[in-house]
């Protein structure tokens, strides 16, 4: 299973990205190609999809848009296709604002989301975005060391509105994953 992929943009497609890491290409579905930049050095978050057919990539620029896309393919009728569709017509933010509002409108407007799927989104998610959201309140520009703290300590079990808590009151400092993850573990401890 793949968390991430850090390398180079080597080729832009539709609906599709090469980004090379180590000598080999890896052909990974995006919701919108053109927010890379070819020859950019950058970090693709990943998920792999494997079904009867078919193995593929789908990656996003930023954690948020992967945590997003994990949960609406847990919506009965989307899949992997129909939820890159929903993220590449579509703002994170935006889309969680309609599911929590009830605005059947705005999710319908998405290609191949009549009637039933806009209302089982809404039935399946809503209330549930605390994770997606727990880097929205936080500079964009944070270091992958620190994002790799909040996986950390949410894979340990902490909840992410405490994580999110405790990892604000360490945004400015420059530590590597280990250390983000230590001081944040003594700010849990004092909860």
């Amino acid at each position: 299973m793949y968390s991430y992929i850090k390398g180079t943009i080597v080729e832009m497609h539709t609906n599709h990205i090469v980004i090379e890491n180590n000598g080999i290409g890896y052909l990974v579905y995006v919701p919108n190609p053109y927010t890379f930049t070819k020859g950019e050095n950058t970090t693709v978050y990943i998920y792999q999809s494997v079904s009867e057919n078919d193995v593929r990539l789908y990656g996003f620029k930023e954690a948020k848009q992967k945590d997003l896309f994990l949960m609406l393919i847990k919506v009965k009728g989307i899949g992997p296709k129909s939820a890159t569709a929903i993220l590449a017509s579509g703002d994170v933010n935006e889309i969680i604002d309609a599911i929590e509002n009830n605005n059947l409108k705005y999710l319908k407007s998405f290609p191949g989301i009549g009637p039933k799927a806009a209302s089982q989104m809404v039935l399946d998610l809503k209330g549930k975005f605390d994770g997606v959201t727990r880097l929205e309140a936080i500079s964009e520009d944070v270091s992958q060391d620190y994002e790799d703290a909040i996986e950390v300590l949410i894979a340990l079990g902490y909840k992410d509105s405490d994580v999110n808590k405790a990892m604000k009151t360490l945004l400015h400092q420059k530590l590597d994953t280990n250390g983000y993850v230590k001081e944040a573990l003594k700010i849990l401890s004092f909860k």
